[in-house]
């Protein structure tokens, strides 16, 4: 049986309840893309971007969190291979619906700055966890 800490433990409740807040964006999106909420073709492809990275991060930060478990890591290094996909699966969602925020937008506005941010926190939280699975 996997032991977690009580750190990985309380994070992973943490996160299986935002489900619930992913959901209601699905819900969301639905009425965009039904025509029944105002929005552009920018917006509807943004928003739609956001649900899907949210999502699949939220899925994979999971992942992380208990292969973590797995490792020697500690410190910043244990923080960052258990979190950093969530941080990013955070960070890449707001980019996506922040920058796309507004009544008939167009182009992203300045929140697409934590489009790179995102991804470059989900790069180092995936190298550091594969790194440290792989020192075993």
């Amino acid at each position: 049986m996997l032991e977690l800490t009580d750190a990985a433990r309380v994070t992973a409740g943490i996160v299986l309840l935002s489900v619930v807040g992913i959901e209601s964006g699905g819900a969301f999106l639905v009425t965009v893309v039904t025509g029944r909420a105002p929005a552009t073709r920018f917006q509807t492809s943004f928003f739609r971007a956001g649900h899907a990275h949210a999502g699949v991060l939220v899925v994979l930060g999971l992942v992380s969190l208990l292969l973590t478990e797995a490792t020697d890591l500690a410190g910043f290094w244990r923080w960052l291979a258990a979190t950093g996909v969530l941080v990013a699966a955070i960070l890449l969602p707001a980019g996506f619906f922040l920058s796309a925020a507004g009544t008939g937008r167009e182009a992203p506005g300045r929140a697409v700055v934590l489009l790179p941010v995102g991804a470059v926190v989900l790069a180092a939280g995936v190298v550091t966890l594969g790194v440290g699975l792989l020192r075993g």
